[in-house]
């Protein structure tokens, strides 16, 4: 399968609505596994289960109580990243052209194959360019997604080829990007490709007592160019 990867055109941007909801959202399981198995959320679930059953002498009720702890800490990680892929979907990626190919320093890459004879879009990538405020500039690496059936098969380096290259060629100092502590393969691909852990911290836009039950931290690399 031959794979392209050019700039983004507008005949893609319903191929990207599909692709990258779908890329973030399947971290909101092993969110939620990773959430269930901290010591407090574990203390809290027994303290409900055991709450109940000695208030109210039954074990449906333990199981209930128990229960709406753990749908509470399964709907705070898919919020996490659902209101994450909204936000994105309203904002930047509503208007690709005006956030990211106006500006000759950013970029909007999607990867695309022929598969009998039709195209197919199979990822992306983003470049946008920020000032480190000595005249120079640096690349934050944005959006990046691969289609889920689609995995190891060379896309991912393909893409990252892609912007990484042309962050060399605006003579950027380096490329930064923000991952979440859940996404272990896309961390563990960035550190093939050379970047370096810098920060772990929760700050984020969403509100702090959803970052607190998702238990999700972010995690800040950069690759000197």
């Amino acid at each position: 399968m031959h794979i392209l990867v050019r700039r983004y055109e507008p005949s893609d941007q319903e191929a990207i609505e599909m692709i990258y909801p779908d890329a973030i959202k399947e971290h909101i399981n092993p969110a939620f596994l990773h959430a269930m198995t901290q010591p407090l959320h574990i203390t809290i679930c027994l303290f409900f289960c055991i709450g109940a059953y000695l208030l109210g002498g039954s074990v449906i009720l333990a199981l209930i109580s128990g229960g709406a702890w753990v749908g509470l800490v399964y709907f705070c990680c898919y919020e996490y990243y659902a209101s994450y892929v909204r936000n994105r979907l309203r904002t930047d990626m509503k208007d690709i052209p005006g956030y990211y190919l106006r500006n000759p320093d950013n970029c909007f890459w999607v990867a695309e194959a022929e598969i009998d004879g039709r195209r197919w879009i199979l990822g992306m990538v983003a470049v946008e360019a920020k000032n480190d405020g000595d005249g120079k500039k640096h690349g934050k690496l944005l959006r990046m997604s691969v289609l889920s059936t689609c995995r190891r098969a060379g896309l991912g380096k393909q893409l990252a080829k892609t912007f990484e290259d042309f962050c060399k060629e605006r003579g950027f100092t380096k490329i930064i990007l923000s991952t979440s502590s859940t996404q272990r393969a896309a961390v563990a691909f960035y550190y093939k490709m050379g970047f370096k852990l810098v920060l772990v911290h929760t700050q984020s836009e969403r509100p702090k007592w959803l970052v607190w039950m998702s238990r999700v931290k972010i995690m800040y690399m950069e690759k000197i160019m």
